[in-house]
């Protein structure tokens, strides 16, 4: 029953990598991505040899899935999220190696492993992929973004309750900041050049990434009356934002996604909190403290 699900893996693997390969356009990644494919094809005939028979029969809601995948986070990610699951086939190899498969057959299942660890590992370094080259700055302007306006919306929570306010005050920090954040992007490229950055492109990718949180976090202010709710509404638009952002960077740079996760999480709360008290303190003493309204 193991050797037929494996079987069913490999295949439904081999027909994914076939649809990846059909659809692009780049000559060197199409060989890449035909090594793969026909690895896959070997490890699927060497499971089907076991098994006896083996199910071909493939959900095409699963490829096209991993086709709109592809479209919206690259080649790269695709082929790292899908390494992901072959990690855990590789696992289950090994146990089922020890107690099932018969001695003739357990030196090719152990070089269907190796095939698995070594080489498409090896084939996915090989991959050029442009987007790689700005992802850096592409969470640059995010995460600098969501944790600096968060910081300026959890402060006017503690300093003011007009939305309003609020609003055009984080709209002008954000403004100011991402062409900051861009003329910094700018410079770090053009000292980084074997990174083969453009640094116009590092500095516009920075600063449209930046100024567009910027408007996601801070339409709320604009759309509720009441500054509670705005905020709270701006925070959960930020958590969304870095969960996108950290699962992206956590499987392209092979890392633990929960921890990134929290790590990112609190810390966008603490600098919240930090920025709130001292809001309240500001406006204690300044006399602009206004009742919150809750109603």
């Amino acid at each position: 029953m193991e050797f037929q699900r494996f079987c069913y893996s490999e295949f439904r693997d081999y027909m994914v990598y076939l649809a990846l390969l059909r659809s692009e356009r780049d000559p060197n990644r199409k060989e890449i991505l035909k090594r793969i494919a026909s690895q896959e094809y070997e490890h699927y005939l060497f499971w089907r040899k076991l098994s006896g028979e083996c199910i071909t029969k493939i959900s095409r809601i699963h490829i096209y899935t991993i086709l709109l995948v592809r479209i919206i986070f690259g080649l790269t990610f695709t082929l790292k999220l899908l390494e992901g699951h072959e990690s855990k086939t590789i696992t289950e190899y090994r146990k089922v190696m020890e107690k099932f498969v018969e001695d003739e057959h357990r030196r090719e299942l152990e070089m269907l492993i190796q095939d698995e660890i070594e080489h498409e590992r090896y084939f996915m370094n090989q991959i050029d992929e442009k987007i790689l080259r700005y992802t850096g700055f592409i969470v640059l302007g995010l995460a600098d973004s969501i944790i600096e306006i968060t910081g300026v919306y959890a402060g006017f929570l503690g300093a003011t309750s007009s939305t309003t306010v609020a609003g055009i005050a984080g709209l002008l920090v954000g403004f100011a900041a991402s062409i900051s954040m861009a003329a910094a992007s700018y410079l770090q490229a053009k000292a980084q050049e074997s990174m083969k950055s453009s640094p116009i492109l590092s500095a516009l990718i920075t600063g449209l990434t930046y100024i567009g949180s910027v408007g996601a976090l801070s339409t709320p202010y604009f759309l509720l009356k009441n500054i509670l709710h705005a905020f709270i509404t701006s925070v959960s638009i930020a958590i969304a934002l870095t969960f996108v952002f950290t699962f992206y960077t956590s499987i392209v740079n092979e890392k633990k996604f929960s921890r990134e996760l929290i790590e990112s999480v609190f810390l966008i709360l603490g600098t919240g909190l930090a920025t709130y008290l001292f809001g309240e303190f500001l406006g204690e003493i300044f006399g602009i403290k206004e009742r919150i309204l809750l109603g």
